[in-house]
């Protein structure tokens, strides 16, 4: 019986992966989906164990999907263009948790040219100008907020073109970066509602920052930071995948990277925090560790498309 419900575990792993159903539990239920399919790596030891052969088969059916559900994530795409390159963090900041002179720090260590954070308020700007933030990343564009609204971009290059979208939760954002190499590039800073607050209102707000992304500019790069309050395993989340956008940790075949909670005494479980990429691809992504936040934040080095040159 073990053997069985062990399989069933990993059967219904797999079938969240591909579920968009809205209801509350079963997004949550989704977070963990990847933990579920271990489920069916149990079972089918156990079934070798007992002998029992159409349970093995069963089994590896299941842990074949499974794999199939997750090897994306850890294949990553070969080849490096040699377009211009550009270090991206997505940071979320826990209201005025985060440690700004450990940010800063993190900012210059790793040669960051593009910030995006979340849950950014009026005193985090005032403490991260402080620590030296604006004078590593002079150009910002910044919509800070009482808790956990605030939204900002931080940049090395000039940015134009800002936008605040409306009829959200929390703050999302736009700027326009015009970056050497690449020319005119699409920076969005996201923050959908998290799940435990309504699934309908989560998944409605997913959909619409997915409207926002088919509708960027066509013919230039697009870097998206953001803490998406989904991870790969939603999908929900994987829709904006679509087209012409790709996960950045799936693209450096950077595995599951988890950033959330790490403010508990167990580690971080999930990744909801998510680089996107468009006209360009990751190279490499990592976490790292953000004192004071219950986030880790992403850092991703990019290769953006050469800017395309118009004929005379």
């Amino acid at each position: 019986m073990f053997a069985w419900v062990a399989t069933v575990v990993g059967a219904v792993g797999v079938g969240l992966h591909f579920s968009r159903v809205s209801w509350r539990m079963v997004v949550l239920a989704a977070s963990g989906a990847q933990y579920l399919m271990v489920g069916a790596v149990v079972g089918a030891v156990a079934f070798v164990v007992l002998r029992r052969w159409l349970g093995v088969a069963v089994a590896v059916v299941v842990v074949a999907a499974a794999m199939w559900t997750q090897a994306p994530l850890y294949v990553g795409h070969s080849g490096d263009d040699g377009g211009p390159a550009v270090i991206v963090m997505q940071a979320n900041l826990l209201f005025d948790g985060t440690d700004p002179a450990a940010l800063v720090e993190q900012v210059r260590a790793r040669n960051i040219a593009v910030l995006t954070v979340n849950e950014l308020t009026r005193g985090a700007v005032v403490e991260l100008g402080r620590a030296g933030l604006d004078t590593l990343l002079p150009y910002r564009y910044l919509s800070p907020g009482q808790t956990a609204s605030g939204t900002g971009i931080w940049s090395s290059y000039p940015l134009s073109e800002t936008v605040e979208y409306d009829g959200f939760v929390l703050n999302q954002l736009s700027a326009t970066a015009s970056i050497p190499g690449a020319g005119s590039v699409s920076i969005y800073a996201f923050h959908p509602v998290p799940p435990v607050y309504g699934t309908q209102v989560w998944a409605d707000e997913l959909s619409r920052l997915r409207a926002i992304l088919e509708r960027s500019p066509a013919n230039r790069p697009v870097i998206v930071g953001g803490d998406f309050n989904a991870t790969y395993d939603h999908a929900q989340y994987r829709a904006m995948l679509s087209g012409r956008f790709g996960d950045a940790a799936e693209q450096a075949g950077a595995g599951y990277l988890v950033t959330y909670p790490t403010d508990k005494p167990y580690p971080p479980l999930v990744g909801i925090d998510h680089v996107l990429v468009a006209g360009g691809r990751a190279v490499d992504v990592e976490t790292v560790r953000m004192p004071g936040s219950d986030h880790r934040a992403l850092v991703a080095r990019l290769r953006l498309d050469r800017e395309r040159q118009s004929n005379p």
